[in-house]
């Protein structure tokens, strides 16, 4: 048996979608897990829409949730000279055809299939006439001469024995009349090329596979093993598409999800281990078997995902987790002033509390960050007469200690309540707005502990406060 080889073959013509990743990270673990190789395959032969900026991206998307092919990227237009060659020899062993006909002929045929509501199949025309009664002014397609007797057997590692009519498969065309060559074909060729043992993707492609097998036969190539999984669909059960929110991994990268908790929820969608749900990377590639992937669709739950999301986060070590709040603001916020670095770090604890996201952790770190604090009007209000004085006496008292800690803070908060004939809310909501600029964050002793001091003074000593 040759040693395991998986690949993911995207297209490059768009964002990389969150399917594709989870094709992808299913690809990398079971090749991982039998000591095996992951390849990736630039699939960019359709010239018009296959751009850069999508291949840099995929790549990206790829590094950023932890997959890491071996070697470097398979470019399939680089291989385009070897796939036609392919088509030739299909053509001299009689495998494949030339066809002639036009595509009013065609465009025919599909109308009449239409209106008798079958599904089109290319009626086989040009099968057996001789390239001698060929029309001149036509370029031919070639076409693979597929079976038309029997049935053909797939033994999909994941759905079991799918069996098929040989009749239902059309002679489909490996090279285009530009001589381009087609999708099956060029990714039949690049299989058996690049030694890919096993070809897991998902079970939209169960066709494609059938008229990839034949292929492989004519050449009379060693068969991968086919495993097809079911699809991601929304949460109303359709379809998952690129037009999707949600749908590619930066959307989630902006709403500071980590690519260890998203790593995580894709692998558990529609794969189980036991009643196990949370995966370090180590146990993802020691117990990824393919036996644990189900054969129905599973449903993308952005609710289930910040779960996951918050399960981290909580757990995360507290350098870890500065790391990647750092990266996520460096991305898509501002950069954090070296000098904020150890304040938000000694604060983490109390900052991630109910936060979901790196972008809650951020919002609630957002007072510390920066020095100028921004109000919200509405909350700007509730700062009438009465919060000002309790902030004014506040000032007073506080200036007066040297050790700030919640035990030298608790008394201070007490007198003002009882002072002042209120309580908690009453003094610790106008002392929030006036340091942060927002009645909702951090408990108003983390707050003051975390800002010191010094910064505490200066805030509550704002003209706008007094």
């Amino acid at each position: 048996m040759s040693k395991v080889a998986t690949r993911f073959a995207p297209s490059p013509t768009g964002p990389l979608h969150i399917g594709g990743v989870r094709t992808a990270l299913f690809n990398w673990l079971y090749s991982k897990n039998q000591g095996g190789t992951f390849h990736l395959r630039i699939e960019d032969t359709d010239k018009e829409r296959s751009k850069d900026q999508y291949k840099d991206q995929i790549i990206k998307s790829l590094k950023w949730i932890g997959i890491e092919y071996d070697g470097d990227e398979y470019i399939q237009s680089k291989q385009i000279d070897y796939h036609i060659k392919i088509a030739n020899e299909l053509l001299k062993n009689g495998h494949a055809y030339k066809c002639y006909c036009s595509n009013e002929e065609i465009e025919e045929q599909k109308k009449r299939a239409k209106q008798k509501k079958i599904p089109y199949i290319y009626n086989r025309k040009w099968r057996d006439i001789s390239d001698t009664d060929a029309p001149k002014d036509i370029k031919p397609v070639v076409r693979f001469k597929s079976k038309i007797d029997g049935s053909s057997i797939l033994k999909d590692l994941v759905q079991g024995d799918v069996q098929i009519d040989n009749n239902t498969i059309e002679d489909f065309i490996i090279l285009r009349n530009d001589g381009s060559p087609t999708y099956n074909l060029s990714a039949a060729v690049d299989d058996h090329q690049m030694r890919v043992t096993h070809i897991i993707r998902g079970d939209d492609h169960k066709i494609n596979t059938f008229k990839q097998m034949q292929i492989y036969i004519a050449m009379k190539w060693e068969l991968p093993s086919f495993a097809h999984i079911p699809l991601i669909h929304t949460v109303d059960g359709k379809k998952l598409s690129k037009r999707d929110k949600s749908s590619t991994l930066d959307d989630y990268s902006k709403i500071g999800i980590m690519p260890e908790a998203l790593r995580n929820y894709l692998l558990r969608l529609g794969w189980s281990f036991q009643d196990k749900e949370i995966f370090t990377l180590e146990e993802s590639i020691k117990y990824f078997n393919l036996d644990g992937v189900g054969k129905s669709p599973s449903k993308l739950d952005i609710s289930r995902i910040l779960s996951m999301n918050e399960h981290y986060i909580k757990n995360m070590n507290e350098n870890d987790l500065y790391n990647q709040l750092n990266e996520y603001c460096i991305k898509h916020k501002e950069k954090i002033d070296t000098n904020k670095i150890g304040k938000i770090k000694k604060s983490l604890q109390f900052l991630k509390n109910k936060a979901k996201t790196l972008e809650d952790i951020y919002n609630n770190s957002k007072y510390i960050i920066s020095d100028n604090v921004q109000f919200n009007n509405e909350d700007l209000k509730l700062i009438d007469t009465e919060a000002k004085k309790i902030i004014v006496e506040f000032v007073n008292k506080f200036s007066k200690i040297s050790d700030v800690k919640k035990e030298t803070l608790e008394p201070i908060v007490n007198e003002l309540i009882k002072s002042n004939n209120t309580n908690f809310k009453g003094v610790g909501q106008p002392l929030r707005i006036a340091l942060t600029g927002s009645k909702f964050g951090p408990g108003i002793y983390d707050i003051i502990i975390s800002l010191g001091k010094e910064e505490v003074v200066k805030r509550l000593g704002n003209k706008i406060l007094i």
